[in-house]
């Protein structure tokens, strides 16, 4: 008898254990891929998002710049990316326990981008290891689940707003990081930035997709809509220059693209 994939979900993401999180979000991938799992049984749940006592989570401004030509300065760097890959787990757990009655390939999708992002997770956070630090040695901030909580209510504004903005925003800046990691001698760290970069054009990918399905089934244009959306929640816009081509990899059409600059 197959178990209800919405609870084990939900577990995930309250958990505020870092393993057990890891943990959960492997076994929900086994099991899924097992064909273990009902994703029809929906009933309906308290969410929460668990969240380990450290990192302190403080205003984006009060997070310190990071110059990685210092060994200190390059593990404030990685914390800063490894930060965002924890978050990005519990936003893909989210993305799949928030919004039940969707088709099986959204929730097998979620699920899986939830894995990668831990596998993320662990390869940059033994990184940061290698130089003497751990994940919550630094300060972060809690941007990415502020906009999730955001769009709680609406999976066309989360698959907009999240993936689609917020984790383009990914693609934009990772090749200047990578840069100032090899500036400082630190190829290793820039190399499985390469990993992270191939993969997260995936996710904004799946984004896309499931954006421009839901506004399809609203019968909306979802270039405008886009846009619509960017200055009704008053969201951050790109970073310039774009990486057009991981953008454009990653769904995003030419015009649109073009459309995104004019309004910076």
């Amino acid at each position: 008898m197959s178990e209800s994939l919405f609870p084990r979900l939900a577990e995930a993401l309250a958990t505020p254990d870092i393993e057990q999180k890891l943990a959960f979000t492997a076994a929900i991938a086994a099991d899924w891929q097992a064909g273990l799992l009902d994703w029809q049984d929906t009933l309906p749940l308290e969410l929460t998002c668990g969240v380990p006592e450290k990192p302190e989570l403080v205003p984006p401004k009060l997070v310190p710049q990071r110059s990685p030509q210092t060994e200190e300065g390059r593990a404030r760097l990685l914390h800063a990316i490894v930060h965002i890959e924890f978050s990005a787990i519990n936003l893909a757990l989210d993305h799949a326990v928030r919004f039940p009655g969707l088709p099986e390939k959204y929730y097998a999708d979620w699920i899986g981008v939830a894995a990668e992002e831990a596998y993320h997770f662990t390869i940059l956070r033994e990184r940061l290891n290698s130089l003497g630090y751990d994940y919550g040695d630094f300060p972060a901030h809690a941007g990415l689940w502020e906009m999730a909580m955001k769009t709680a209510d609406d999976p066309l504004a989360r698959m907009a707003l999240v993936p689609r903005l917020l984790e383009a925003r990914g693609l934009d800046a990772t090749p200047p990081i990578q840069r100032r990691l090899e500036q400082a001698g630190d190829d290793a760290s820039a190399r499985v930035l390469d990993i992270i970069l191939h993969d997260e054009i995936g996710h904004v990918g799946l984004g896309d997709y499931w954006f421009r399905q839901l506004c399809a089934e609203r019968k909306l244009e979802p270039e405008m809509t886009y846009l619509d959306l960017l200055g009704r929640f008053k969201a951050p816009r790109p970073i310039l220059p774009m990486n057009e081509a991981a953008r454009q990899q990653a769904g995003f059409s030419a015009a649109e693209l073009a459309a995104l600059a004019k309004k910076m």
